[in-house]
């Protein structure tokens, strides 16, 4: 349990818990669904529920039925059979993504897993369906609850959920085991109070129980988070960055017995169907840098985060636009997974005045405003950009050899996300 956990509250969530996991929770659990289903007001469906299913199932199934919509389209037919709080749902990783670390722990024998730090249960419900031994270690009682009535919807044996510190359990490892284990997940709480935790030595487990576990348990990977300082990655061990849908959904170190590379980057395309995969076995640099071309190239996060920018532009024939920005550019278009790419129509140098008039003068009314290295807000500069003219346009405001710049290039094909707005 964290340290703001309330042992009160705790002890009434897993009490509601295990009222839904009895026949009769599980029918006021497929009331509200249907009610949910049927859009019925949240006052008239929670009225019906308490005449139908009682007061004391009606709140939890109704909390519990939002939840698993929510969770549908990433759990699939699976949300309809596991329990969630709302914080632990937030907290859940992709199945997808668990299933492949599951693989890939597996891959080289180990036979048993501790999951440090099961939360509601994904990686404990992954690895054992890979088939593995699962023990699966929390404090806080209401994660040990959902992963124990996770794993039991969904049929699971051989898995044991254990309230125990995992700072003791890592201290004790020895012989390359933990918790007479052969591997180990380690997923640090990485937020307090509701707000995120930066500091790696404030997490819970702290830094140098990840370091430990690192050292001591070769097939081992822990869940970091996506902004960790290069310099943290201790020598030998491979951080690997997962993005979907343009965002970093995941970052992880893996241990030094499993380690294969220095750095790699992971596309997840699709419902996590195709897995895309770019590695390098040491710091490839910096690109070299040269004056914007004909064509701007956006890398994927990911290859951002992996340090892999230099790699990217050698394989597209690309240079950075300045120095210290991670936007590359070239002579040619490219349909390379690793970037979206943006033909270039103007540059000049930053003025809303010049923006404005420019675009005025291209018929473009709409644009799509994309930031990096630059104090501007794209939703605002978007409104301010907006016009009467037919046309499209991306507005990219960053810095050109340390200059201050806006790059004028052709219709979007990303959707819109972090750094960038559309109005």
């Amino acid at each position: 349990m964290s340290d703001d956990a309330d042992p009160a509250q705790a002890a009434e969530t897993v009490r509601q818990l295990r009222a839904l996991a009895t026949p009769a929770g599980a029918a006021a659990l497929a009331r509200a669904s249907q009610l949910l289903t049927d859009r019925t007001d949240v006052v008239a469906a929670l009225s019906r529920l308490r005449a139908e299913v009682g007061a004391e199932l009606a709140g939890p199934a109704w909390g519990i039925a939002r939840v698993r919509a929510r969770a549908r389209p990433v759990f699939g037919d699976d949300a309809d059979r596991l329990l969630w709080t709302t914080g632990t749902l937030e907290q859940a990783g992709r199945p997808q993504l668990a299933d492949r670390r599951a693989a890939r722990l597996l891959a080289g024998g180990a036979r048993s897993v501790a999951d440090l730090g099961c939360a509601s249960g994904t990686d404990t419900v992954a690895l054992a369906r890979a088939g593995a031994r699962v023990l699966a270690v929390d404090r806080d009682p209401v994660a040990r609850e959902l992963t124990r009535a996770n794993v039991t919807a969904l049929g699971l044996g051989d898995v044991e959920v254990r309230d125990a510190d995992v700072v003791d359990l890592v201290a004790d490892a020895a012989d390359g085991r933990v918790a007479g284990c052969d591997a180990a997940v380690l997923d640090p709480a990485r937020r307090s109070g509701g707000r995120r935790v930066l500091d790696p030595d404030r997490w819970s487990p702290p830094w140098s129980t990840v370091t430990a576990l690192l050292d001591r348990v070769p097939a081992c990977v822990v869940k970091v988070a996506p902004g960790l300082d290069h310099e943290r990655v201790p020598d030998g061990v491979e951080a690997e960055w997962v993005s979907v849908g343009g965002s970093i959904v995941e970052a992880l170190l893996w241990g030094r017995g499993l380690s294969s590379t220095w750095r790699r980057a992971t596309l997840v395309r699709g419902a996590g169907d195709e897995v895309l995969e770019l590695v390098a076995d040491t710091d490839p640099g910096r690109a070299p840098t040269a004056p914007v071309r004909a064509w701007l190239h956006e890398p994927d996060p990911a290859v951002i985060r992996s340090g892999l920018v230099a790699t990217v532009a050698d394989t597209l024939g690309a240079t950075l636009v300045d120095p210290q920005i991670a936007y590359l550019t070239s002579d040619a278009a490219s349909d390379s997974p690793w970037v979206s790419s943006y033909p270039v129509l103007d540059v000049l140098p930053f003025s809303v005045k010049r923006l404005t008039a420019l675009l005025r003068a291209r018929d473009v009314g709409r644009v799509m405003v994309k930031k990096r290295g630059s104090p501007v807000e794209p939703e605002t500069l978007a409104r301010r950009l907006r016009g009467p003219g037919s046309g499209r346009a991306v507005v990219v405001v960053t810095r050109v050899m340390d200059a201050p710049t806006a790059i004028v290039c052709g219709p979007a094909a990303p959707l819109a996300g972090p750094g960038r707005a559309t109005v």
